[in-house]
């Protein structure tokens, strides 16, 4: 289980940047902030979506990597369980006590199936995909090993152009390997369209699911034709769930940048032509940066540079100010200009990050905060799990 951090062992700048009960101008930078209040409201929106259409929401704890948030989602906004992309993912989230965890990816060396055979063990439900028959050999002989079960999905490539694989055929000819396989059980499709998720338009994102869900729908009757039931049916994401709920074929949404929000995805366009970060989510994650130099009147450098941040999805947008803008970035600082020089130094700013997966994975810590308070501090748990 998740141990609870005895703050009172801990010093702020060498062990964490806040500790509850500290004000939010205090904090140590540059960090993760995060909004409680507008992060409570993305995952209970969420949860309520996918009750409505008749949904599971399966949480992507890729994105936040975090045992506390993904409580947080199951008990806010309905999760059933998790899906992540790598083993020692899902061995921070077993531990943590998450009863329902799946490995939306291929797990193949021999040394990580042995690794993923063994999570059941701990009680939790473990899922794993695959897009190989060899994969599925592999998987049994560890999960007989054990002495343990393990479901596996097949993996459908439906347009990401990456892991699964593409006709109906493959996929009933694996799904039979699977059922038949000692101490596996065939638990139904993965079929995420990552490709189309940042696409601008609607209409684009939309044109591309729907080839996605002709393929996913053929696949399912393909299988039902030779006695195989899905369980699940799964993808969907940020910049797509609505589509995949309103499919009569997908059963479980995937989605993980909802409860965050990043400038990369906000900047994407709703059925009525509006950012998605300007009404159907809000920005919860921020860095909290600070200006460490004011020497030229016209820019302050600020302590969050490429360190604290992945950029390859664009620089940061400093939040709630249009008179500063983040210019560019090096290892330790980063640029903003003040054309009007209103930042002092010492000032603080939050910076919503281009791309949230990866900026949380180099960060130990999220700092959530309510009402200008330090509220609580959650470890980002598994933060570069990578293997």
């Amino acid at each position: 289980m998740n141990v609870q951090t005895d703050f009172s062992k801990l010093e702020v700048g060498y062990d964490v940047p806040a500790v509850p009960g500290m004000d939010e101008k205090d904090i140590q930078t540059p960090c993760l902030v995060l909004d409680l209040d507008a992060l409570e409201r993305n995952i209970k929106k969420m949860g309520d979506y996918a009750k409505a259409h008749g949904m599971r929401h399966r949480a992507h704890g890729k994105m936040h990597k975090s045992v506390d948030v993904l409580r947080l989602q199951e008990r806010l906004g309905a999760a059933c369980g998790v899906c992540c992309q790598k083993v020692s993912e899902a061995e921070v989230f077993v531990r943590g006590g998450i009863k329902d965890v799946m490995v939306s990816n291929q797990v193949t060396d021999p040394a990580k199936i042995d690794r993923l055979a063994r999570l059941p063990k701990l009680g939790s439900r473990i899922l794993v995909c695959v897009d190989d028959p060899e994969n599925v050999k592999a998987l049994s002989d560890a999960a007989i090993k054990h002495g343990t079960k393990l479901e596996v999905l097949v993996e459908i490539d439906c347009g990401a152009g990456r892991c699964g694989v593409s006709t109906t055929q493959d996929v009933v000819n694996i799904a039979k390997l699977i059922d038949a396989a000692p101490n596996l059980k065939f638990a139904g499709i993965q079929a995420y369209q990552g490709a189309m998720q940042h696409l601008d338009l609607y209409a684009d994102r939309k044109a591309k699911l729907d080839v996605a869900i002709a393929q996913v729908a053929d696949a399912v009757q393909g299988l039902k034709s030779n006695g195989l039931e899905c369980d699940i049916v799964g993808g969907g994401g940020t910049g797509s769930y609505y589509f995949e709920s309103g499919s009569n074929v997908y059963n479980e949404l995937q989605c993980g940048s909802y409860a965050f929000m990043d400038v990369d995805y906000g900047r994407i366009l709703d059925k009525e032509g509006k950012r998605i970060d300007q009404g159907e989510w809000e920005n919860a994650l921020f860095i909290l940066t600070t200006v460490m130099s004011h020497s030229k009147a016209d820019k302050a450098i600020v302590d969050a540079g490429l360190k604290a941040q992945s950029v390859d999805s664009g620089l940061p947008k400093v939040y709630g100010r249009d008179d500063v803008e983040y210019l560019k970035c090096s290892d330790e600082h980063g640029v903003v200009a003040d054309p009007k020089g209103a930042l002092k130094v010492n000032e603080k700013l939050r910076l919503v990050p281009g791309h949230c997966d990866p900026t949380c994975n180099v960060h130990d810590w999220y700092v959530g905060v309510r009402g200008g308070k330090v509220e609580t501090v959650w470890p980002v748990s598994a933060r570069g799990k990578a293997y």
